[in-house]
């Protein structure tokens, strides 16, 4: 079990974190501190760190496997190309979905929680890189109450 939580608060990081919560994430923590300094009110919020996901596939053991999936074919081939995906996506929802990871998310949801009021309204987003195509399926969408990924980790 690592000893540093994975998760950070956007209070906590700023643009210069981007190798640890991913350039996005790193511009709501400077938008979070830009803003609440001049005394805009911002929505509270939490991200994993990419620490997260690399320890999972560390813990996994599944490193080399998706680096086999992912190379080495020819990838005109959509037909490999996704059933390679489902594969890849298989075994990293496996490798992320530990019960310390979930008791992380849990923890802090709950956080938010005592923060904001019970049942707040959520947002997740995830650090895919197809996460901007018009195809793209977010988790939930702004506003969603429980999302399905809190749900599974409350």
């Amino acid at each position: 079990m690592p000893s540093q939580s994975y998760v950070r608060w956007f209070s906590d990081f700023r643009l210069g974190d981007v190798a640890e919560v991913g350039g996005k994430t790193a511009s709501l923590g400077e938008l979070y501190a830009m803003l609440a300094a001049e005394g805009v009110r911002v929505p509270e919020g939490f991200a994993l760190t990419a620490r997260a996901y690399r320890d999972a596939l560390t813990t996994a053991g599944i490193e080399d496997e998706l680096y086999g999936l992912l190379s080495g074919f020819d990838h005109h081939d959509v037909a490999l190309l996704a059933q390679r995906a489902a594969i890849a996506r298989r075994l990293v929802y496996e490798a992320t979905g530990t019960p310390h990871l979930r008791a992380e998310i849990a923890a802090a949801y709950r956080a938010l929680e005592d923060k904001c009021g019970a049942e707040v309204a959520v947002a997740v987003r995830s650090s895919a890189t197809a996460e901007d195509l018009p195809t793209a399926r977010p988790c939930c969408t702004p506003g969603a109450r429980h999302s399905p990924i809190i749900r599974t980790c409350i």
